[in-house]
This record gives structure tokens, sequence and C-alpha cells, in this order.
């Protein structure tokens, strides 16, 4: 019980704070309905939470174990921030007509997570600061607590986004929020390839 409140604190610690998936939460609520936001940080807080059990289970041994597989994480979450800092970089401002889809999915949320090396640091830090190795009581009581904690966390910067909305309505500032955005998400490419 002693430790239910310092893994809460690392939880909301780590799932508020701006990263990957927090961008495109903002700037899913700036575009798309609340509903379909809500939608990827479902996709990326059940993913996270898979991810996360499975490196309480050991999954981060096997990246120091399998020659490569390290690098080859790194490089594809690099690549997939390019892409979608690109994506966003490229928008033209006009907010999306009622009946067409384009946001970014429950499918998005679920791989981006996987790619996502702020979900691997989170889980492998949380994992050995606040358990015993491969103890699997340990690991569900804080995947139980950082479920709820990381879909409220995401859906934070959903209905931040959303908030935005209403002074977003003219083309030119979406188009500046989105470049901003693409420029941050590009900005932590550039950290990953350095550090």
């Amino acid at each position: 019980m002693s430790l239910i409140l310092p893994m809460c604190a690392f939880a909301l610690a780590a799932s508020i704070s701006p990263g990957p998936v927090n961008l495109v939460c903002l700037s899913s609520g700036t575009r798309y309905p609340i509903a379909t936001g809500l939608t990827f940080v479902t996709g990326a807080t059940l993913s996270f939470i898979v991810l996360f059990i499975a490196v309480g289970l050991g999954l981060y041994s096997l990246l120091t174990i399998v020659p490569g597989l390290q690098s080859m994480l790194r490089w594809a979450g690099i690549a997939f921030l390019l892409y979608l800092s690109i994506k966003l970089a490229l928008d033209s401002g006009q907010l999306p007509e009622a009946g067409r889809k384009k946001a970014p999915g429950f499918i998005t949320g679920a791989l981006m997570q996987w790619l996502n090396p702020k979900a691997w640091l989170a889980s492998a830090s949380g994992i050995g600061a606040f358990t015993n190795a491969n103890d699997l009581n340990q690991v569900l009581l804080f995947a139980a607590l950082y479920l709820p904690i990381c879909w409220l966390s995401l859906a934070c910067w959903v209905y931040a986004g959303a908030f935005l909305r209403r002074y977003v309505q003219k083309p030119v500032i979406l188009m500046t929020i989105n470049r901003t955005l693409a420029l941050l998400l590009a900005a932590s490419c550039v950290y990953l390839l350095v550090s």
C-alpha cells in the first residue's frame, strides 16, 4: 500500500508531461470532435499498458540480448515521428468537414506507443523503481493504477486542443499551431538522434 501513492505520482508525471503522443492528442483536439481524439487516447493508453506489462515481465531485457533490436526500434520510432511531423507541417489549416475521417485513430495510438521512446523509458524506469524484478502482482497493480491516470492525462491534452479550437477557426492560426507542433515533434527526433 505504501507504493500506491508514489506509483500514481510517477504515472501522472510520465503521462501528462509533453511527448509525441501528447502533441498528437492536442492537435487532434483542435481539428476533430472530442470523441475522435478520445479514440486515439484509448488506443494509446491500452497499448501503453500492454507495453508496460511486457516490460515488467522482461521484454526490456530482450532489447539488450538481441543485437540490433534496440537500434531498429529507435529508428522506427524516429521515422514514425518524422512522418507525423511532416503530415502536421503540410496541413492546410482547414478544419475537416463533418463527413471526412482522416483523424489519427485507435490503431495509430496503439502503434505510436510501441514506437515512442518516451513510453519505453517510462515503462522501464517505472518498473525498475517501483517493482521487484518479474513480480507479476506488483506489475499488474502498477498497470491498474497507470491505466486510468494515463487515459485521463492524454484526454486532458485532447480537451486542451478542443478548448483552443474556438480560437483557431482561421486556417492561418491552425496552420501555425500545426507547424509549431510539427517542429516540436521534429525536434524530439533530433534529440533522439543526438542522444
